[in-house]
């Protein structure tokens, strides 16, 4: 890493050559009309700039590489240096003192603008600390309105018009004949105009053109990791940048990929059109009209490309370690993501299937998204050999362990390594192995009173446990719910005794009344119709069900309700029932007991 202190004249130069340039990772120029002048009066005073940061290329760029704004014209030079940090200040001033055309830029409120800047002559040689207001934004068509009710128009079209005005174009700064030019025109003016510019060169055309620029350079030979972690410290006031967008720039400029395929890779097509295809089928992965990150993200399916790839590593390197971490994405080869890439998608394909059987249909009703990063990379590995009675039975135990027992809620990266590699163990044979989220899962008792959200993992699943288990909706009685009739009904989480009514009869219950005890998958149609009290309001569904009241208890207790407690208004007796048999529900997915009331232990798997 070295600090150089370069002159603006010449960067902005190798700006507009193409020996500087950007990677493509790096967002869009943006800076506002009044942002640019601000800058502009920092470089006029000769004030610091600020330290900007580039990367040197030796020559062989690892990104695909674009120009700044304004410098299209260099467009396929291999550049020299590659900006990280320091874009809008760049980019601003290569367009505003080196581009002989307006800016475009944007107000205060975001509307698109085309600037000329100039510096009001006498203003500049004044106070400094009033250059700001000395350096003037003007529209493409350079006539200037001002005064009262925008009546006073300067014409700045000609020459002859800006040096009447005594406003210099900013853009002849470094171009020493122009100025020369323009200076001539400007005396003839007023002969007083001698001495007027010896001040306006001596104070801010000299210090324009000395202006220096410390730049930080970083060797050609500074890592992946090393670009990104760097990138996202300078660039505080920015979106963090991440793997995915990383990944873009590092695949396109992948020359031997365009040499074979005549045309760069392009990562976000590919994302997109396997995105598509997924949530097409299966909308639990989110929804493409709200954002192909929606949903299951590229991060997720980076992990997942990482820990096949790992995975395979280890298999000929047993020192080497199963990981998806950050820096095992950024060191993901463009050829093993093209290899990996279609055996991972397929594996999602799975993956939705899968959850369909847990009767999970829904974005909003998945439990922990991330879980299904370690699934999608075991898939990926056995293919159909997750397709036994074993392999089932053991994935929906280690899947239903997770949830229920909140496994997903921290930080994942250890547990995804884990589970990939003991789910592999035990799915190939070795019965001795049992997945830490198995093991480790537990699910009190008393954690049923606290789930009244769906922020819980364990909320959402013990209201799809209900609907798999075979709950029938209250009002389309025909036949039990099930994963396509979740959307047809507009099932949802209803409250089974009604707040209000809690509130007005036992308020000492109103606390629990939120409770996932209180609460099953029911349709909206139904749900208008539980008002009031739940011995009322079952004798108004039993009637528009057309059933006999005793058949319809039958529907009730498909919910794992006791009827009888319903018809007699008696919550504490429901409570007591409904977490009873929720918790043999979770045992029974979990396919172990773990720590009830007044246990003193763990009782085994």
């Amino acid at each position: 890493m070295a600090l150089d202190s370069l002159n603006l004249s010449d960067v902005l130069a190798e700006v507009a050559s193409g020996a500087l340039q950007l990677p493509d990772f790096q967002r869009e120029w943006k800076w506002d009309d009044e942002r640019i002048r601000a800058l502009i009066a920092t470089v006029t005073l000769d004030y610091p700039l600020g330290v900007v940061m580039a990367l040197q290329t030796n020559g062989t760029s690892i990104f695909r590489t674009r120009t700044l704004r304004g410098a299209e014209g260099a467009e396929g030079r291999v550049p020299d240096l590659l900006l990280l940090d320091g874009q809008q200040r760049m980019t601003s001033l290569f367009q505003a003192l080196h581009r002989d055309s307006p800016v475009e830029t944007v107000d205060a409120r975001g509307k698109p603008l085309s600037r000329w800047y100039y510096v009001d002559i006498a203003k500049a040689i004044g106070s400094p600390a009033d250059r700001d207001d000395a350096i003037v934004s003007v529209p493409e068509d350079r006539i200037l309105k001002t005064g009262f009710n925008r009546r006073d128009v300067i014409d700045l079209s000609t020459i002859e018009g800006e040096c009447a005005a005594g406003y210099f174009p900013l853009h002849y700064v470094f171009d020493t004949q122009r100025v020369n030019a323009w200076h001539q025109e400007f005396v003839k003016v007023d002969v007083t105009n001698w001495g007027l510019w010896g001040e306006f060169q001596q104070h801010v055309l000299n210090r324009m053109r000395s202006f220096q620029v410390p730049m930080i350079k970083l060797a050609a030979s500074t890592t992946m990791d090393a670009v990104c972690a760097v990138f996202e410290r300078v660039n505080t006031g920015g979106v963090p940048l991440n793997v995915f967008e990383l990944l873009t720039a590092t695949y396109a400029g992948n020359r031997e990929y365009v040499a074979e395929n005549g045309d760069y890779y392009k990562l976000p097509d590919v994302w997109h059109g396997i995105k598509k295809h997924l949530t097409s089928s299966y909308p639990v992965f989110g929804r493409m009209e709200a954002g192909v990150e929606d949903g299951l993200s590229s991060s997720d399916f980076l992990q997942a490309v990482a820990l096949v790839r790992t995975w395979e590593l280890k298999q000929s390197n047993p020192r080497s370690a199963v990981s998806c971490k950050r820096r095992d994405l950024l060191e993901l080869p463009l050829a093993d993501f093209v290899r990996l890439a279609p055996r991972v998608a397929d594996a999602f394909e799975w993956v939705g299937t899968f959850l369909e059987q847990q009767c999970i249909v829904r974005a909003p009703d998945l439990p922990y998204r991330t879980q299904l990063v370690p699934l999608a990379a075991v898939r990926t590995i056995l293919g159909t050999g997750t397709d036994t009675g074993v392999g089932d039975e053991l994935i929906t135990q280690w899947y239903w362990c997770g949830v229920l027992g909140e496994m997903y809620g921290g930080s994942t990266e250890s547990r995804f390594t884990r589970d990939v590699e003991q789910l592999l163990e035990r799915l190939q044979g070795n019965t001795e192995v049992v997945p830490d989220t198995i093991t480790e899962a537990a699910f009190l008792d008393d954690r049923l009173d606290t789930l009244s959200t769906r922020n819980s993992a364990a909320y959402k699943g013990i209201y799809a446990l209900l609907v798999k288990q075979g709950a029938v909706d209250w009002y389309f009685t025909e036949a039990p719910l099930n994963a396509a009739r979740l959307a047809e009904y507009s099932v949802d989480v209803r409250q089974i005794f009604p707040k209000a009514w809690i509130d007005k009869n036992h308020r000492d219950y109103s606390a629990r009344a939120n409770s996932i005890v209180n609460k099953t998958p029911l349709s909206l149609r139904a749900s208008k119709s539980m008002a009031g009290s739940p011995g009322g309001y079952l004798k108004t569904l039993a009637l528009e069900s057309g059933m006999r009241a005793e058949w319809f208890d039958d529907v009730v207790a498909t919910h794992l309700i006791d009827p009888a407690a319903l018809h007699g208004g008696d919550f504490e007796a429901f409570y007591e029932n409904r977490s009873k048999q929720l918790v043999e529900l979770v045992v029974s997915a979990m396919g172990k007991r773990t720590v009830f009331r007044g246990d003193a232990d763990v009782k085994g798997w």
